[in-house]
């Protein structure tokens, strides 16, 4: 593993600001900001935790207001961002954090759920779960019980996680469908099932963080419910393990169509990145089951260092990462079908596959941390 060269391109993505767009409080340059976090957390590098706070200061007004938050769109993208408020609160007691963690949390406790009880995705997306809006939300509601009370939550949250589980795995493969409507009624679900049709790989990536993340932020006299979502971890590792790439490491876009390479699906950074991030946070947090895949983390993130990133221009750059994707709304839209799914541009640079890399080498670093201090 090439860790000089990967500590080049972090140290020299966060000396530069142009990276994220300062007049827009958004989840990608969120990711970015988290990844810094842990990377203090592995390092205690002043980097990291200057970049995290000037960010905190930049977007949070005196009076606790956030720079361009739209709590009325309910999106759950938008609370992300709000682990580097926690953070920025926690390092300095600034009473302007408390006020916009408020914020954040208001509009938690108003974002409509579906019947059964989970969050909408977006107030654009009625009666839709996504995967991803775990990783988004349920982290942040963990820490902010943990942090300023509100253990009650607690419950709801491992809740959340259970129903998706039940909704939406595959039983045959064990993959997560991206999204499901509990209403059937959007173009894109099936009428009986209420399940998008694929199987994305970032979906199932941002799902596996958001559990392993949940579960680290939970408090340690919550080990019952650790062990749950630890268990459903398991279960959903163990389903994506079956494919891995045997040369390289990673996984591919429509994660159980290998065979569809000559046809445009590729092997995609971000999704694979936060599948190492997971694993080796798991390892740390000694979730079962995750160390037999330790080894299997690692070749991810030696693979990602060695060969996606690489010099274009004269400048560094990380390959293979997918722009974005999504489900609808418009019919004709974002169909969930894997011909869909291999239209998105592949970035060069994007912040969600920077930002996976950066938190699969944190905690790499903080799992060998502990390994070399228990040892």
């Amino acid at each position: 593993m090439n860790r000089e060269k990967l500590e080049r391109f972090i140290h020299s993505f966060y000396r530069g600001e142009g990276r994220l767009q300062w007049n827009l409080w958004n989840y990608v340059d969120g990711c970015a900001v988290v990844a810094a976090v842990q990377l203090w957390e592995a390092s205690g590098q002043e980097l990291f935790r200057e970049y995290i706070l000037r960010y905190a200061d930049h977007f949070v007004m005196q009076d606790g207001k956030i720079l361009s938050y739209r709590p009325e769109e309910f999106r759950l993208d938008d609370i992300l961002p709000g682990r580097a408020l926690l953070f920025a609160h926690g390092e300095t007691g600034e009473e302007k954090y408390p006020a916009a963690l408020r914020c954040l949390m208001a509009q938690l406790e108003g974002q409509p759920r579906t019947a059964s009880g989970n969050y909408w995705h977006k107030r654009i997306y009625p009666n839709q779960v996504w995967l991803d809006g775990l990783y988004m939300a349920q982290p942040f509601r963990a820490e902010y019980a943990a942090r300023f009370g509100g253990g009650e939550a607690y419950e709801d949250i491992c809740a959340q996680f259970t129903r998706v589980r039940e909704w939406m795995r595959d039983p045959v493969s064990g993959l997560y469908y991206h999204g499901f409507d509990e209403s059937r009624s959007v173009f894109w679900a099936d009428r009986i099932s209420g399940l998008s049709r694929n199987f994305w790989l970032r979906a199932i990536g941002w799902y596996l963080m958001g559990i392993a993340d949940t579960v680290e932020a939970l408090p340690v006299e919550e080990d019952s419910r650790r062990q749950r979502l630890g268990k459903i971890y398991e279960e959903a590792l163990e389903g994506l393990m079956k494919y891995q790439d045997g040369d390289t490491g990673l996984f591919y876009q429509v994660v159980d169509h290998p065979e569809m390479a000559g046809e445009g699906n590729y092997l995609e950074t971000s999704g694979s990145a936060m599948t190492a991030a997971s694993i080796f946070k798991a390892c740390r947090l000694g979730i079962s089951g995750a160390r037999k895949y330790e080894a299997a983390a690692g070749k991810i993130l030696t693979f990602l260092i060695d060969e996606r990133i690489v010099e274009k221009g004269g400048k560094t750059v990380l390959t293979g990462t997918c722009s974005v994707a999504g489900l609808g709304p418009e019919p004709g839209r974002r169909d969930g079908s894997i011909a869909y799914y291999l239209s998105e541009p592949v970035a060069d640079n994007d912040n969600k596959g920077i930002a996976a890399l950066f938190m699969a080498y944190a905690q790499y670093l903080l799992l060998h941390r502990r390994d070399t201090s228990a040892g």
